[in-house]
C-alpha cells in the first residue's frame, strides 16, 4: 500500500518535478509543464461533479500499448473508465500498488512526458525550419 505521502516523495525526487496540487505532479517539457499525475476525479452520480477519490491516482503512460500492458498485466491494481478511452493514462489504485511500482511508473511518466517530440522532417530528410525556400519571380 503506498500512501499520498510516498506518491509525493517519489513524485518529487524526479528531476524538473513540480507538486502543482494535492497528488498532482507535472514535468518541464521544453517551456511547458506536462502532467505526470494527479488526483482521479470518480463520478458518483451522473447528475452530479465528480469527485476526488484519494484511493486513485490517475498516472501518465508512454502511449496507448504500454497502457494496455498494464491493465492486462495487473487488473487488480490498474484500471481506467471510458473517459481515459484514447488517452495514455492508468488509473492507479494506492492500496494494491508498491512503492517500488510506483517509482517505476512515475519515472516512465517523467520519461514520456518530459521528452521533447522531434520535428517532422521533409521527404528530403531536412526539417520544415530549414528546408530550402523555392525562388518565385526575378530580381
Amino acid at each position: 500500500m503506498v500512501t499520498h505521502g510516498d506518491v509525493r516523495e517519489l513524485a518529487l525526487a524526479l528531476p524538473d518535478v513540480r507538486e502543482e496540487g494535492p497528488l498532482a505532479y507535472s514535468v518541464r517539457s521544453g517551456s511547458t509543464r506536462k502532467g505526470i499525475a494527479w488526483p482521479w476525479r470518480e463520478r458518483i452520480h451522473p447528475r452530479k461533479p465528480r469527485v476526488v477519490n484519494p484511493d486513485v491516482l490517475a498516472v501518465r503512460v508512454a502511449d496507448l500499448e504500454a497502457k494496455e500492458m498494464l491493465l492486462l498485466a495487473d487488473p487488480d491494481t490498474f484500471f481506467t473508465e471510458p473517459h481515459y478511452d484514447g488517452y495514455a493514462a492508468v488509473l492507479v489504485r494506492l492500496e494494491r500498488i508498491t512503492r517500488a511500482a510506483l517509482r517505476g511508473l512515475l519515472q516512465q511518466a517523467c520519461a514520456a512526458q518530459a521528452t521533447k517530440r522531434p520535428r517532422s522532417r521533409s521527404a528530403a530528410g531536412t526539417t520544415r525550419a530549414t528546408a530550402p525556400r523555392k525562388k518565385t519571380g526575378s530580381r
